[in-house]
């Protein structure tokens, strides 16, 4: 990180901005609000359902702490809402609570060493308890340095010195080194932000009209003959996801039933139905 974590959101969209194709200038301008449209996505982010607020996994501690993190990582700008109100501690929230959390997909047998940058997580522990124990660790450093406030309770700029120190691997959390607990935070940010919205995060799909993603489309059937006209349809989720129409085709020839008779001899015959009502 450099001097704080404002770059991240403007680091991320330049490293989407590599993989995109040339024609995203075109779709990204086209995806630019009317006036009464910018009027309306300038208004507050809607706040979460009841529902988010039932945690499967964090306890209040921990939702505090992850809240305060995610939003620092990808923090509200005049780019639109943040990690933090896209949900995306709530998306965090439920993966950690079902297989992803327990590692169903690990492979978990020894021996366990340190590995290369390259190989990703090397650690014993399930992603459930690499943030329970990270999380932990994290409070209880800030408590110790900070008059017993906990990570949530600091202000914004201590917490980006804080979480600079995990980056670098130079706080001391414990069972979890702080450079894995931290990476494990911004894999998990990213992709809560990034994901559909059936899975907790990208609430209102703000991170995918940030890049101007058109979310998970069923066809692009409809728009194949459509050259070089910008793509405008808002993103589509998975949940709000519907078929296309597709016209019939212009003619569709009816199937005729075809009889197949057993004669003597083991020969066999096929009839074809006569058009005047008659058979063979």
């Amino acid at each position: 990180m450099d001097d704080d974590f404002k770059p991240v959101r403007r680091r991320l969209l330049k490293a989407l901005g590599i993989t995109l194709p040339v024609s995203t200038a075109v779709f990204a301008d086209a995806q630019r609000p009317s006036a009464p449209a910018a009027a309306q996505a300038a208004a507050p982010t809607p706040a979460p359902d009841a529902a988010e607020h039932v945690s499967l996994f964090f306890n209040a501690d921990e939702r505090a702490a992850v809240d305060a993190i995610v939003a620092r990582l990808i923090p509200a700008d005049e780019l639109g809402p943040g990690a933090k109100e896209a949900g995306v501690t709530t998306f965090l929230d439920r993966q950690l609570a079902g297989m992803f959390g327990q590692g169903a997909n690990f492979y978990r047998h020894g021996p366990f060493q340190q590995g290369t940058p390259e190989q990703g997580y090397q650690l014993a522990l399930t992603p459930a308890e690499c943030y329970r124990l990270g999380l932990a660790g994290l409070d209880r450093v800030c408590a110790s340095r900070y008059g017993g406030r906990r990570f949530a309770q600091l202000d914004a700029a201590t917490q980006d010195a804080v979480l600079r120190e995990a980056e670098a691997g130079k706080l001391d959390l414990g069972a979890v080194p702080s450079a894995v607990f931290f990476q494990a935070l911004l894999d998990g940010a990213i992709e809560g932000f990034f994901s559909d919205p059936v899975y907790g995060g990208n609430r209102n799909m703000v991170g995918w009209k940030l890049v101007g993603f058109p979310g998970a489309m069923a066809s692009f059937a409809n728009d194949i003959e459509r050259h070089n006209v910008p793509y405008t349809r808002p993103p589509v989720s998975i949940a709000t996801a519907h078929a296309h129409a597709m016209p019939p085709p212009q003619s569709q020839v009816q199937a005729q039933p075809v009889a197949f008779v057993a004669l003597a001899g083991n020969a066999v015959c096929r009839s074809q139905p006569a058009t005047n009502g008659g058979g063979e």
